[in-house]
C-alpha cells in the first residue's frame, strides 16, 4: 500500500537538492494548466534553496537556456545530455508523456521518481505504475479514488511507493483584480465549450464576449461584433489581459480533473458557471453554478441572471470565499517534505 504524505510529514534537506523535472514545454512559451501547475510547485522548492532544472523534450521555439521564476529550463536543442542531468540529480519529476522514459532512466540511475498526474486516464495510472515512482502527487481527492480504482482494477500494477494529494496551488494574490464586463472562455477548443461560447454570443448580442486562445486544440473564435479575440496569453499576464476585463468565467468542459483557470478566477470574486464535471465540483466547490454544457438555454438563463448587481454581489462573495479556502500553503509545505525525504 502506498503511504500518504501530510502537511505533517518530515521535510528539510540537510543539503541543497538537484531537483531534474521532465516536461514537453514550459511557459512563456506554452501556457497550460498542467504546466502551471508544476511551475507553483517547483517555486516554493527553488525558495527552499534547492537547484530546480526542467529539461524539454519538444522543439520549440527557445533556443538557448532561460531562467522562468526561478527555475533553469533546457531546451531541448540547446542540450542533448539529459541522462547526464539524471545521474546527477537527487530527485527526478515527470508528468504526461515524459514519464516512460524518465522513469526508464531513474531505474537505470537509482534515482526517486515524481510523477504527477493530471488526469484520470487509464495511461496516467498505468505509466504512475510502471515500477519504480517513488512519489505519485495527485491534483484532487476524487483523482486519488480514481486511482485506488484503478489498483483494484489491476492487482499486479506496481503501486508508487507514497502518494500525495496536491491541488493545482494559485497564489491569490497574483491574480487578484476587480472583475471588468466580459463573459469569458478561456481556451476555445470544443472540449472546453467553444461552440458554446458561440451559441451564447449569438444570442446575447447585448454582451460582451472574450475567446481567450488556448494553448492546444482546435480553436473555436467566433466572428462577431461583441466578441473579442484575445490571443494565447502568458501566465503572468493572465490578471491584466484576462480577469481584469471578465465578470463571468465560462467553464463548459467535457472534462476537467481540477480546473485551474477556474480557481484563479474566484481570486478576483469572478463567477464561474460550468459543466459539473468531477473535478469542477471539487475546486469550485459551494462558489460554483453548474449548468450542463449541453443545456445552453440554461446558460444564457444563469448569465442573465449574473447581470443583476444584487445576483453578482452574491456569487462574487461565495468566489472569494473559496478562493481564501483554497490557500495552497499547506499543500505545497507537504509537496515540499515529500521531495526532500525522498533524497
Amino acid at each position: 500500500m502506498s503511504r500518504a504524505v501530510s502537511a505533517s510529514a518530515p521535510g528539510g534537506a540537510a543539503k541543497p537538492l538537484k531537483v531534474v523535472a521532465r516536461f514537453h514545454a514550459m511557459p512563456p512559451e506554452h501556457n497550460a494548466g498542467a504546466e502551471h501547475m508544476l511551475v507553483s510547485m517547483l517555486r516554493p522548492l527553488v525558495e527552499r534553496g534547492h537547484d530546480v532544472q526542467v529539461w524539454l523534450s519538444r522543439y520549440g521555439k527557445a533556443h538557448q537556456e532561460y531562467e522562468y521564476r526561478g527555475i533553469h529550463v533546457v531546451p531541448l536543442e540547446s542540450r542533448l545530455d539529459f541522462p547526464t542531468a539524471v545521474r546527477r540529480a537527487d530527485v527526478l519529476v515527470a508528468h504526461l508523456e515524459t514519464v516512460p522514459s524518465t522513469a526508464s532512466l531513474a531505474r537505470g540511475y537509482g534515482k526517486p521518481l515524481v510523477v504527477v498526474c493530471h488526469n484520470t486516464h487509464r495511461p496516467t495510472f498505468r505509466d504512475a505504475a510502471a515500477g519504480g515512482t517513488a512519489l505519485a502527487v495527485y491534483n484532487s481527492r476524487w483523482m486519488a479514488r480514481e486511482a485506488e480504482l484503478f489498483f483494484a482494477e489491476y492487482p499486479k500494477a506496481v503501486r508508487p511507493a507514497e502518494s500525495l494529494i496536491v491541488r493545482p496551488p494559485v497564489f491569490a494574490a497574483e491574480y487578484a483584480t476587480k472583475p471588468g464586463k466580459a463573459i469569458t472562455l478561456i481556451n476555445c477548443n470544443p472540449e472546453k465549450g467553444g461552440k458554446v461560447l458561440r451559441a451564447l454570443a449569438e444570442r446575447m448580442p447585448d454582451q460582451q464576449f472574450l475567446a481567450v486562445r488556448g494553448a492546444y486544440g482546435e480553436q473555436i473564435l467566433p466572428d462577431l461584433p461583441n466578441v473579442e479575440v484575445v490571443d494565447h496569453v502568458r501566465g503572468e499576464d493572465m490578471r491584466d489581459r484576462v480577469y481584469a476585463r471578465t465578470r463571468v468565467l465560462l467553464m463548459p468542459s467535457s472534462y476537467e480533473s481540477w480546473g485551474r483557470a477556474g480557481c484563479e478566477a474566484l481570486a478576483s470574486g469572478i463567477p464561474v458557471v460550468a459543466h459539473p464535471t468531477p473535478g469542477l465540483c471539487e475546486s469550485l466547490g459551494e462558489a460554483g453554478i453548474f449548468v450542463d454544457r449541453n443545456d445552453v438555454d440554461g446558460y444564457e438563463a444563469v448569465l442573465r441572471k449574473l447581470m443583476q448587481p444584487a445576483e453578482f454581489r452574491l456569487a462574487s462573495k461565495r468566489a472569494r470565499a473559496r478562493s481564501a479556502e483554497l490557500d495552497p500553503a499547506a499543500d505545497l509545505a507537504a509537496w515540499c517534505s515529500a521531495v526532500e525525504s525522498l533524497a
